[in-house]
């Protein structure tokens, strides 16, 4: 079953999310008019596909929230969802509302009595410094056939090459001016499983398959700045018309455990 997520589905999000099209604030209407949605929304309406009535859930590394910008729908998956873990080395995983279950530990030493269905890592991937063991966490941690859901940046894409090269205590600084966002939530990088063949290496290692896969495009970098926002949306809708992808992307991997 396709899990990522088809246009209508993509609708369904931002109504969800954002309001009426019509009414909504200036930034989610300048990117409906070119027809764009952020990654992050394609991230949540893949999870949205994904959580099935009643299924066990366990979300790695997501802190106070599965969707920090999506309440509505991180509480609709909760309740559709039969059991509901969250596990983050941070103490931020204590002050998550949806999770039924809260457990701060690395993922590599969690332990549960039972196997889930799903496993969802949003902006994890690039801070973790041994890809084998997270993923041998899943392979042990997922029943057959269960599925996990990677989100994360690309190693080239050219906000990754300049935070590679740029020292950490300059990163929340550097974010906090074009995302916003608090210190605690900023922590180094590795970038270790930052491509999509590295990511489909390391899972099938464990017994997984790549079951979909999509490059999606980041037009965020601009958004605090309108009409700068809007020369990347023109930009992005120029590449897409001579069948090019955007350079600033994140991965969105579903890998599926055989």
């Amino acid at each position: 079953m396709r899990i990522l997520p088809t246009p209508d589905d993509l609708a369904r999000l931002f109504a969800l999310k954002y309001g009426d099209p019509a009414t909504t604030g200036p930034n989610p209407r300048r990117r409906l008019r070119h027809n764009y949605f952020l990654p992050a929304d394609w991230y949540e309406a893949t999870v949205a596909n994904a959580v099935t009535q009643g299924c066990d859930w366990l979300d790695v590394g997501g802190g106070s929230s599965p969707f920090p910008d999506n309440p509505k729908l991180a509480e609709q998956l909760a309740a559709r969802a039969g059991r509901f873990v969250g596990v983050d080395p941070s103490a931020n995983v204590f002050d998550n509302p949806y999770t039924r279950e809260k457990h701060q530990a690395f993922i590599e030493d969690y332990t549960a009595p039972a196997p889930f269905d799903l496993a969802t890592l949003r902006m994890v991937a690039e801070h973790v410094t041994d890809p084998a063991a997270v993923i041998g966490a899943l392979a042990r941690l997922l029943r057959p056939g269960g599925r996990a859901i990677i989100f994360t940046v690309d190693l080239w894409s050219p906000i990754t090459v300049v935070s590679r090269a740029v020292p950490f205590d300059l990163h929340h600084p550097v974010k906090k001016f074009l995302w916003g966002g608090e210190e605690k939530d900023t922590f180094p990088t590795a970038y270790r499983m930052n491509t999509r063949r590295k990511l489909k290496k390391l899972f099938a290692r464990d017994g997984f398959r790549e079951a979909e896969f999509a490059w999606v495009d980041d037009c965020s970098a601009l958004s605090r700045f309108p009409r700068l926002n809007t020369l990347e949306l023109l930009a992005r809708t120029a590449l897409r018309k001579v069948a090019m992808r955007y350079p600033e992307c994140n991965l969105l991997g579903v890998y599926e455990r055989l």
